[in-house]
């Protein structure tokens, strides 16, 4: 019988071909989630991204059934409860490798649509309306781009960041041994890296305590600071950066993740300071092509 694997929120197609030729039955069905863990008693495996969230409740109903490894399509693995998961003997597995270069371009098409007004010129050109001189802007060449979180995303837009002129420092809560060598970006302490960023990019995983953008964090750095966020939505407090854009103290903001998705904060999102986009971090052609093929790597190697 063959093995099943069921692809809640969209798979490249190749890959998903791949598998069936592989031997595998392949599903693609999203549930609610309080039909999800029932169904997933009936699937080996199960590949998301970030719309389906495999809590303890689901993992309950799954536990002790054929269900064996979970995949998470991307970089982070918060949407799923992976340390109870693998408690249950169901490993979790994601594809870091990736789409680091994808979301990190976007992050860099945020800081130029900020600096350059892209996003709202646009929009009121659309309208009917030229307003040349509403949009001086600024130039990111010369500037400090402060990265929080310094991983793989993080390293991609530091490289791409120096490439345009900019000085880069970064700040993680772990420093990786020989980084600051092999990227020549240094690594320097979160209340410096407030204060010395002309821009903030953040590209660290959802944490405990908190948002990391917020109102404390927010009064320590640079009056006109830009910040960037294609981490997660909970990541930043968005009423403490509203507020801080509406005070000028923010400059501008380039934001694809959001607290709640699909976002219901107008007030943000329709701000003429802020570039928005709905979570399209990953969402490029050679990303999907990239993370299918490390999902069927990783599900051959599991069962081989």
């Amino acid at each position: 019988m063959a093995l099943r694997v069921l692809v809640t929120d969209g798979m490249d197609a190749g890959a998903m071909e791949q598998l069936r030729k592989d031997g595998y039955e392949v599903i693609e069905q999203f549930y609610e989630p309080a039909e999800l863990g029932k169904a997933l008693r009936d699937f080996d495996v199960v590949v998301v991204r970030s719309k389906t969230k495999v809590r303890a409740a689901q993992i309950d109903e799954a536990k002790g059934s054929q269900l064996k490894l979970i995949i998470r399509g991307g970089v982070g693995i918060d949407n799923i409860d992976h340390k109870y998961a693998e408690e249950k003997g169901i490993k979790v597995m994601n594809t870091p490798r990736a789409s680091s270069d994808a979301v990190a371009e976007l992050a860099m098409a945020h800081m130029l649509s900020c600096a350059r007004f892209i996003s709202v010129a646009g929009h009121t050109m659309r309208e009917g309306k030229w307003e040349k001189k509403a949009y001086k802007g600024i130039e990111i060449h010369g500037k400090t781009l402060g990265i929080i979180g310094f991983g793989r995303i993080g390293q991609a837009l530091g490289r791409m960041a120096k490439g345009m002129g900019m000085n880069v420092i970064a700040f993680d809560i772990f420093h990786i041994p020989g980084i600051e060598e092999q990227t020549g970006i240094n690594y320097v302490e979160m209340d410096e890296l407030l204060a010395k960023s002309d821009f903030i990019s953040v590209h660290a995983p959802a944490v405990d305590g908190g948002a990391i953008i917020n109102a404390a964090n927010i009064a320590k750095m640079k009056d006109g600071v830009v910040i960037i966020n294609t981490s997660r939505g909970t990541n930043v407090d968005e009423a403490a950066l509203l507020d801080a854009l509406n005070s000028g103290k923010v400059y501008a903001a380039g934001l694809d993740v959001w607290a709640e998705e699909p976002s219901k904060n107008e007030a943000l999102y329709s701000h003429p300071h802020v570039s928005c986009t709905p979570h399209i971090g990953a969402s490029t052609t050679e990303a999907q092509k990239r993370i299918g093929a490390e999902i069927v790597d990783i599900i051959g190697k599991f069962f081989a």
